[in-house]
């Protein structure tokens, strides 16, 4: 059973006699009152406020708890419950803090109240968060296309060495605005173009331009950031060679295969049959001409402009890899990145560039990319003794403002929004140049709708958990809050920060780490087609829960070729839905279990400015 805690039976004293919450505890004296204990089980760096939770049947004020260590068994900190957070839900009424904050000494920790254990968990430096960044860099590994594939625990092998002689197709039209089904037929435009290798998007194996260069800009700002790993910057070169490939000088391409087929059945697309991808080059079936052959789509037409969104995400991946790679490499990063850069079309700019459909990631903002990549231009243009560092710094700052008085108080970091790591290297690069006043309030302005968000969450989570993405806006907010406090040297929401890491992996409702691997109890059944036909993927962040109202046709049938999992198919986590939420650990789930790049991406990134103590 994936459950994040054992069963823990807290009996009642008569000695209180009332509830926090007004409720008479005397009544339920002799009650066995079932409950989890939910953690962080990765655990906790020594100095950082620990605060793990106690979700109960019934009232529990007063209840005391003890921590003992792991191998010896002896007790090391013996407290009392600390004040009644809110109700989960009618099955579990009441959630309790237990605040661990006085563990400092490292080692291995559980948390025990009447007999019962919660998973183990590390009390440490913070560097013990380098094993999951460096897990999160490896899933990179396992989404690798092309001949340049790691074998490993998933055994891959090379894939779409088709894409080496792409054809290039007219952008199709769909049967609706949110479906991937195509209308017609496609229409080839051009071609071959050589798009081999990349990473796949998610748990099918689609590569776009969009995602990819979002993935890289954070694998090259947690490389700069956190300093050398072997891993990530293997990783992040990986990604900046296939963006590479995907500009030809003139055009930027977006896509490489499609989703669905088209209506009348002609053909399939990716996600119509369930396969291991190397299977795909030699596909001779009646129909899968569009996997064996994978379509590629233009961004724009041989110099025009390029959607804002795009052009600024990618220039910045490049000038990030000028800002760590040797002085002959970099230049070259950042010619590439301010040729992408000038191209981009900022005025009449209409629907962003995406995916096909745009339904895929309906992104409808683009100052803060083109923030970030005038930002990324300016400190590697400062690197390299460019003489354009200033005139990128100003078109940065231009777009920051634009930014703050169109866009600000929408959203917070994720792949949608890159303010936060736009602006924070945006103080860096204009410190004694720029007014950075309001690029420091915008910050803490998101961070505040996260800390009032989750000031009323029983598990104080500060993300949205009832739509989609909400494993990576905590990740986000964890990387803003490190952020901020490296440029303003502010650290109010360090807590805060922790209190995200810890709900993402393991002290939620569910009690489950949304990341693959870390932990004891995580994502088992990922939608991930080479997780599920060739073993986990660890270090993957998948979406975490989402919203009841999108399981209202309940989940998906099985696919061909894919493997029940779990086997009974039953939603072990069913007894945890709440708040209008709801987490299902099931291959067909793909609202809550598919991970992607972007997640994991922001997991990474986040991760490794906590291992580093903060950022910059």
């Amino acid at each position: 059973m994936r459950l994040a805690a054992a069963a823990v039976i807290l009996l009642i004293s008569t000695a209180g006699a009332a509830c926090g919450d007004g409720r008479d505890a005397a009544s339920q004296s002799t009650a066995k009152i079932a409950g989890f204990i939910r953690v962080d089980q990765v655990g906790y760096a020594a100095t950082e406020t620990k605060q793990a939770y106690l979700m109960t049947t019934a009232p529990a004020a007063g209840a005391r708890f003890t921590v003992t260590d792991a191998r010896s068994g002896r007790t090391v900190l013996e407290k009392t419950a600390g004040p009644r957070l809110g109700s989960w839900n009618s099955a579990y009424p009441d959630v309790y803090a237990l605040d661990l904050t006085r563990l400092r000494r490292p080692g291995t920790y559980r948390v025990r109240a009447a007999g019962d254990v919660s998973p183990p968990f590390r009390v440490g430096g913070t560097a013990m968060f380098r094993r999951p960044a460096d897990d999160a860099a490896a899933f990179f590994g396992t989404q690798r296309d092309g001949a340049d594939v790691i074998p490993g625990e998933p055994r891959r092998r090379p894939s779409h060495l088709n894409d080496r002689t792409a054809k290039v197709y007219a952008r199709p039209a769909f049967t609706g605005s949110d479906t991937d089904e195509i209308a017609g037929s496609l229409t080839k435009i051009g071609g071959p173009v050589d798009v081999e290798g990349g990473w796949f998007d998610a748990g099918d194996f689609l590569k776009f331009t969009h995602t990819a260069a979002f993935a890289d800009t954070l694998l090259w700002a947690a490389r700069r950031d956190g300093g050398p790993d072997p891993r990530v910057e293997a990783e992040a070169r990986h990604g900046r060679d296939w963006l590479t490939k995907m500009w030809d000088g003139k055009t930027l391409y977006l896509q490489v295969g499609i989703g669905s087929g088209n209506a009348k059945g002609t053909f399939v697309g990716d996600h119509d049959t369930w396969r291991l991808p190397e299977r795909d080059d030699a596909d001779r079936a009646k129909g899968h001409e569009y996997l064996r052959s994978r379509p590629v789509f233009r961004a724009n037409a041989p110099g025009k402009p390029i959607s804002p969104n795009l052009a600024g995400r990618v220039s910045a991946a490049f000038a990030l890899a000028a800002q760590v790679e040797d002085p002959r490499r970099a230049r070259t990063d950042l010619a590439t990145a301010a040729r992408i850069y000038a191209m981009a079309k900022t005025t009449h700019v209409g629907r962003l560039d995406t995916g096909l459909p745009h339904a895929f990631y309906p992104e409808d903002a683009w100052h803060d990319d083109m923030e970030l990549g005038g930002a990324e231009l300016a400190l590697a243009a400062r690197r390299l003794g460019d003489p354009r560092a200033a005139t990128w710094l100003d078109q940065a700052a231009k777009w920051a403002g634009q930014y703050i008085a169109h866009d600000s108080g929408k959203d917070t970091f994720n792949l949608y929004d890159v303010s936060a790591l736009a602006h924070a290297d945006l103080v860096r690069a204009g410190r004694g140049r720029l007014n950075t006043g309001k690029l420091i309030a915008d910050l803490r302005a998101q961070l505040n709708a996260g800390a009032n968000k989750a000031a009323a969450d029983p598990f104080h989570a500060g993300a949205v958990y009832t739509d989609f993405d909400s494993v990576p806006h905590a990740f986000g907010l964890v990387a803003t809050a490190r952020l901020y406090g490296a440029v303003s040297g502010d650290r109010r929401y360090d807590a805060f920060a922790t209190a995200q890491r810890g709900w993402v992996l393991g002290a939620n409702a569910w009690g489950t780490s949304f990341m693959v691997g870390e932990g004891t109890e995580f994502e088992r059944c990922p939608q991930h087609v080479v997780a599920n036909l060739s073993g986990l993927a660890n270090g993957a962040v998948v979406n975490g829960p989402n919203g009841t109202p999108v399981f209202e046709d309940g989940l998906d049938d099985y696919l061909d070729g894919m493997n029940h999992c779990p086997p009974d198919g039953v939603d072990a986590n069913a007894r945890f839905t709440g708040h209008g939420s709801r987490y299902v650990d099931d291959v067909r789930s793909w609202q809550t279990s598919e991970p992607a790049d972007d997640f994991t991406a922001l997991g990474l990134y986040a991760l490794t400015l906590t291992a580093a103590g903060g950022g910059r």
